[in-house]
């Protein structure tokens, strides 16, 4: 969420920013709700002085007084009418204000969907076959890894079961993640798999609506998370860090199952764990102070791409361009590895930093020098997402004769296993 008092200050500078990225705001609405928020809230304040006047002065009267006892009675009233007329104003005042997306790094590239993201660097060309390579679902079925059929069976397309030496692959992608995330400083963290409606919008995600990804539990106020992202970020609600706790960024890693339900037409990226209901991430998230986020931001990509090297898998990053930024980040930075079985690149993590916008929304504040509050920034980044990593690997390290070698840098955490061969 933006600073109402930046909104007032520079209303067309908000708008046009809204304007590059794709969302729609009605600023003329959301200054006039304001404007009118305002001034009720201060005819109720002064309404609820004279309601104090007047009961301070019954009690000198004895409460007696039959002119004050009418004036009291009709100022309650109007106070009555008033508050249901407030909360009407900040109900929509604020849902208004949920529209208006973060602002926008300088340096993002301008456009309107992901097919003007930019390119920044790469880390190896397109890996290339003497062979005709199989995609992940092939390589899945021929060695008994990954079964969509029952999957499907028991909770409907899009779910799936891990077998075999595909469970050791998950498990080993996600205690090397946790490694490297630790050892560079990252506190270990298991978020829980729900979370309230005003977690889920604090964060970014559209809880409700025609537009949300998100899975509800009917009659409750509770969702599946779509990343730990949600659950880190909702630890510190309403939290006011101490003067000088956040000198060194607060950096946490935390696993959680992640839901997402996908909805839309996606053709050939829907095939097999592209796009998945329900999978495994391991997520980087970093509290820092304001003048700290751009150096923490660039530390999120290296840590990505480090886990992406040391797996040895093609990789390019690329500048997400303002149409596809979403509503929280202020910039964000996507890793794609090289898929066979797109013949193309295709997202495996993604880094934002979201500046103050998702802080203002949970409150989340810390002390700084002068000992003023001030909001703090959040970034977050992932580490391995347990649906697509898995494709890169299986398709990049596939052989001539079907079976599959496991990455090195896997090797200690797979149980002995160095290749998946047929059984």
């Amino acid at each position: 969420m933006l600073d109402i008092q930046y909104i007032r200050q520079y209303p067309e500078l908000v708008q046009q920013n809204a304007d590059k990225r794709g969302v729609k705001v009605n600023m003329q609405l959301l200054l006039h709700r304001d404007e009118a928020l305002r001034n009720r809230t201060q005819e109720l304040d002064t309404l609820r002085a004279d309601r104090n006047s007047i009961a301070a002065q019954m009690q000198q009267t004895g409460g007696k007084n039959v002119e004050l006892i009418e004036q009291g009675k009709l100022v309650k009233v109007k106070i009555a009418e008033i508050e249901q007329e407030v909360e009407r104003l900040r109900e929509e005042f604020q849902a208004l204000m949920m529209q208006v997306p973060n602002m926008t790094h300088p340096d993002s590239p301008i456009g309107k969907n992901d097919l003007e993201n930019v390119e920044i660097r790469r880390f190896q060309e397109p890996t290339e076959f003497s062979f005709p390579p199989k995609d992940h679902v092939e390589l899945g079925k021929s060695l008994d890894l990954i079964d969509f059929e029952r999957g499907a069976d028991v909770a409907g397309k899009g779910f799936y079961y891990l077998k075999n030496e595909a469970v050791l692959l998950e498990l080993a992608l996600v205690n090397y993640a946790m490694d490297t995330c630790m050892a560079e400083g990252f506190m270990p963290m298991m978020t829980p798999d729900l979370a309230y409606s005003h977690v889920l919008a604090g964060t970014g995600f559209a809880p409700r609506g025609p537009e949300t990804q998100i899975y509800n539990l009917e009659n409750t106020n509770l969702s599946l998370i779509a990343t730990a992202e949600i659950g880190v970020a909702g630890y510190y609600q309403n939290h006011l860090f101490a003067a000088g706790e956040l000198d060194q960024p607060l950096k946490i890693v935390a696993l959680s199952h992640c839901f997402r339900t996908e909805a839309g037409s996606y053709g050939r990226e829907s095939r097999g764990l592209y796009r998945v209901h329900q999978f495994t991430k391991v997520e980087m998230f970093i509290y820092s102070k304001p003048e700290d986020s751009e150096a923490m931001h660039q530390h999120l990509l290296e840590v990505e791409e480090k886990i992406m090297q040391h797996l040895e898998i093609p990789y390019r990053v690329v500048d997400i361009c303002t149409g596809d930024l979403g509503g929280a980040a202020y910039r964000k930075y996507d890793v794609e590895a090289w898929m066979p079985f797109k013949q193309d690149w295709g997202e495996v993590t993604s880094t934002s930093n979201c500046t103050d916008y998702q802080a203002r929304r949970l409150n989340i504040k810390y002390v700084n020098a002068e000992g003023k509050k001030e909001y703090v920034h959040t970034l977050n980044g992932t580490a391995i997402a347990l649906s697509r990593t898995p494709i890169a690997v299986l398709e990049n390290f596939q052989q001539a004769d079907g079976s599959i070698k496991i990455p090195q840098v896997l090797h200690p955490y797979m149980f002995g296993k160095t290749m998946i061969n047929r059984r």
